[in-house]
């Protein structure tokens, strides 16, 4: 594939987002709300330029260091509220595993987001900042630090 660009052909059907490429579920998390709400041309360049730091810095494939950070920072469990007679209960659950991806590949692209505002930094120097932490399984990563307190919250609801 040259470009990741399924145009949204994925998303009529239910669950057709598990056959879209996870870098452009990458791509399309970077376009938030903000400076680059509907830029996809500016997110695949952000991406682009952050693999090449993570090869530059890492050595290895930076889809490796993609799929590693991914699994990484994917939430197991989390809490749902549950009313019984008037009172609310929070109650922890196990999380789907597309749902798992998808809270995974968002806290990682906030992470980055969230690091290059009022900093000298590129976004794509976070980004690949971010994605090596997280493929490190490294505390100091965004996504890891929401993936470990959410598990905790989600550990004393039990």
């Amino acid at each position: 594939m040259v470009v990741p660009h399924s145009m949204g052909r994925h998303e009529h059907k239910r669950f057709r987002k598990a056959n879209v490429n996870i870098v452009e579920r990458l791509v399309n998390n970077l376009m938030q709300p903000g400076g680059n709400a509907g830029k996809k041309a500016k997110a695949m360049n952000i991406v682009k330029h952050a693999f090449e730091i993570v090869h530059l810095r890492t050595g290895r494939n930076p889809l490796e260091v993609l799929v590693k950070a991914v699994e990484n920072s994917a939430p197991c469990e989390d809490t749902t509220r549950i009313s019984y007679g008037g009172i609310v209960y929070h109650l922890s659950i196990d999380i789907a595993p597309q749902r798992r991806v998808d809270l995974a590949l968002r806290n990682i692209g906030e992470g980055a987001r969230q690091a290059s505002i009022n900093n000298p930094r590129s976004i794509e120097e976070c980004l690949a900042e971010e994605l090596i932490l997280a493929g490190n399984h490294d505390i100091k990563s965004y996504a890891v630090s929401k993936r470990h307190e959410l598990e905790r919250i989600a550990q004393s609801s039990r």
